[in-house]
């Protein structure tokens, strides 16, 4: 049995409900924020149970958006993100596991009525993440694409990544969750199917992921939550002997002109506190949290992640890129992973 088969075999047949999984990756009540639960408890009984995400794919600022799920499972992210974007916009999940989108799919009028839409707004193709170009999915047609906990399985994950760059309009997000390790896995490891079913031999390394990202486009990832990861299951902890793993949360945007470093230009930003359901602070990073009303210095790449995207309305803008200063020392440069992703700082996975 190959890789994909054992993948659409365990979470087809072997998984049934979110109970089943071997970590505790599924995110909580308490994790989520006061405001998406009406959301989140609005979503079909059945697709609820089938969730197996390892975090909150939800960023802000979604009205009218086009989003694109990447392993949308039985589509309890897709039904939350059509209640954000809004009758006006659209969102469409990929899915390989048949069993999965039989789920999905029969509750779509379920949620358009839910969510008060004449008709709903989400669509949901059979597919392979490594194969994207097969579908009918064009260039830069996505203001957003999100994936929660379906990377690490996937073997090709550069081929992945630089299909959601080419998908991406300019200046549009990659906002997903996804299982990272502090160490590079053993091969052997993928051939058992419990362990890369559960997305745990399969996570990348934390620094090569930010390789291939940097390789196909995304200059400078942005790390928003992580938590460390438990291994319920005794047997696998010992196969995956000291290898630590975390769950985290990554935003990544498509814009060409970002540096590989943070900059100084002496600029900086004011947050008008205009975004919904974030009235007193904007929390673009875990190095980020922007406060409304005052005055906060940014590095170039941060101010372009605010006023070349869908965020540039809710800021006022100070300065430009006419004098360099140097390296910019406010953005949490090179912080090693495991820093924001110990216990103490408190970061869930919304």
């Amino acid at each position: 049995m190959s890789v994909r088969e054992s993948v659409q075999d365990y979470y087809g047949k072997v998984l049934t409900e979110s109970a089943d999984l071997q970590t505790d990756a599924c995110c909580t009540e308490s994790d989520v924020p006061l405001w998406l639960r009406p959301i989140l408890s609005a979503i079909h009984p059945e697709v609820s149970d089938k969730y197996y995400g390892c975090g909150l794919v939800a960023p802000e600022q979604l009205a009218g958006a086009s989003v694109l799920d990447l392993g949308s499972g039985s589509g309890r992210d897709c039904y939350a993100l059509s209640a954000l974007v809004g009758e006006t916009g659209r969102v469409v999940g990929v899915d390989m596991t048949e069993e999965q989108l039989d789920v999905a799919r029969r509750h779509r009028d379920f949620h358009a009525d839910a969510f008060g839409f004449p008709h709903s707004n989400v669509e949901f193709h059979h597919g392979y993440l490594e194969t994207l170009e097969n579908l009918p999915l064009a260039n830069n047609e996505f203001d957003v694409v999100v994936s929660n906990c379906v990377i690490n399985l996937c073997q090709d994950k550069q081929k992945v990544l630089a299909d959601v760059w080419r998908l991406l309009r300019e200046g549009g997000e990659f906002y997903f969750s996804d299982v990272y390790a502090d160490r590079r896995m053993d091969e052997s490891l993928q051939d058992d199917p419990v362990l890369y079913g559960e997305c745990l031999s399969g996570a990348l390394y934390w620094k090569d992921f930010l390789r291939l990202a940097q390789q196909v486009g995304f200059a400078d990832p942005r790390l928003v939550t992580s938590r460390p990861l438990a291994v319920n299951n005794p047997a696998l902890q010992e196969k995956l002997g000291a290898t630590k793993l975390w769950s985290a949360t990554w935003r990544l945007f498509k814009l060409p002109a970002l540096e590989d470093a943070c900059e100084d230009y002496g600029q900086a930003v004011i947050y008008r506190g205009t975004i919904e359901h974030h009235r007193d602070v904007f929390e673009l990073d875990a190095h980020h949290f922007i406060e409304t009303g005052k005055v906060f210095p940014v590095c170039g790449n941060t101010w372009r992640m605010l006023q070349e995207t869908r965020f540039a309305e809710h800021f006022e803008f100070i300065g430009n890129f006419s004098t360099h200063y140097g390296i910019f020392t406010g953005c949490g440069v090179d912080v090693p992973f495991q820093d924001p992703l110990t216990a103490a700082n408190g970061a869930a996975c919304c």
